[in-house]
């Protein structure tokens, strides 16, 4: 437990970091977008290019591990849209919900924390679930969300979300990598020197990132008066840590004894993926569509504020001491 908890510490440390720097006013809330952007389009992506080309395309595109991953983040959807869709949470912030209980925060937090872990090749199962989670997950709640009684609120909203997934640079940088990778292809030496210096920006930054979003929302929650009820947003949280790992784990064993491909240490990755607090751009796409986004904010907040025990707990669990 002590060598996970110290794994893990630094990690969640950045966030807390980053969340001082913005209650105290050392990070100004208007930096908080270029810091945003500085991860999402430059230095998450050259991480991203650099795992996808070092990873065999067979285990980026391994059906077995996707399919897990993926009925269970389906099941997650449904089962938190089953729990909360009633007054007063409409169809819009109840899809947003189950997006939040359904995508951890894989691309900031867990590509680096699950390679720290479990060592570089776990960066194929990690980077499946963000493959998953942008292509299928988020477009199927956004388009939830956003549909309407009429097919053609729905046709739009589809097109909308599916919209979304292509202009996200995260799967482009990731396809990218592993052609690079399966045509045997190197960048220039200063070019992958410039990727390589990128990429390793993009763990600290992302971390203190997070904490400074989770900071400016809730501050403005409270700005706004929106006081949102305990049994509105913390259910959800522990959905998001107990329920959904719990759930991959569980249709993975049963996998793995139907004889699907699926090693006991891809498993083990991929459902510490599924313990990761929850996405915190999900709070962004809440703002977009029109959402509770102070519900969200208090979902990825709790999540983020309760992972450090949860994620540490399962780990020193799942991890076999040799490998810890």
């Amino acid at each position: 437990m002590l060598a996970v908890l110290a794994t893990t510490f630094p990690f969640f440390a950045l966030v807390l970091c980053g969340w001082l720097a913005a209650e105290r006013g050392w990070l100004a809330d208007n930096a908080i977008p270029g810091l945003n952007g500085f991860v999402l389009y430059f230095a998450l992506p050259c991480l991203l290019f650099r795992f996808g080309r070092d990873t065999p395309l067979l285990q980026l595109l391994n059906p077995a591990l996707l399919g897990v991953y993926l009925a269970a983040a389906l099941l997650i959807v449904g089962l938190t849209l089953a729990l909360t869709l009633k007054p007063p949470v409409g169809m819009k912030d109840a899809a947003l919900g189950a997006l939040v209980a359904a995508f951890p925060n894989t691309g900031f937090m867990g590509v680096p924390l699950i390679v720290a872990l479990l060592g570089s090749h776990a960066a194929g199962v990690v980077i499946s679930t963000i493959l998953a989670d942008l292509l299928v997950t988020s477009s199927a709640c956004i388009a939830l969300a956003q549909a309407g009684t009429r097919l053609r609120a729905e046709r739009a909203a589809f097109v909308q979300a599916v919209k979304a997934a292509a202009s996200n640079p995260l799967p482009w940088a990731i396809a990218a990598g592993a052609g690079c990778g399966a045509l045997d292809l190197a960048l220039p030496g200063p070019l992958d020197q410039a990727v390589a210096m990128l990429a390793a920006a993009a763990s600290p930054v992302a971390l203190f990132t997070i904490g400074a979003v989770l900071s400016r929302s809730g501050r403005a929650n409270h700005a706004a008066g929106r006081a949102t009820p305990l049994a509105h947003y913390l259910p959800v949280a522990l959905i998001k840590l107990l329920l959904h790992p719990g759930l991959v784990f569980g249709l993975g064993t049963v996998v793995r004894w139907l004889g699907a491909p699926l090693s006991q240490d891809q498993l083990i990755a991929l459902t510490l993926a599924a313990a990761l607090p929850s996405a915190s751009n999900v709070s962004l796409l809440a703002e977009r569509y029109g959402a509770d986004s102070g519900r969200i904010a208090r979902i990825i907040l709790a999540s983020t504020a309760l992972a450090f025990l949860t994620f540490s707990g399962l780990a020193s669990w799942l991890i076999p001491p040799a490998a810890g």
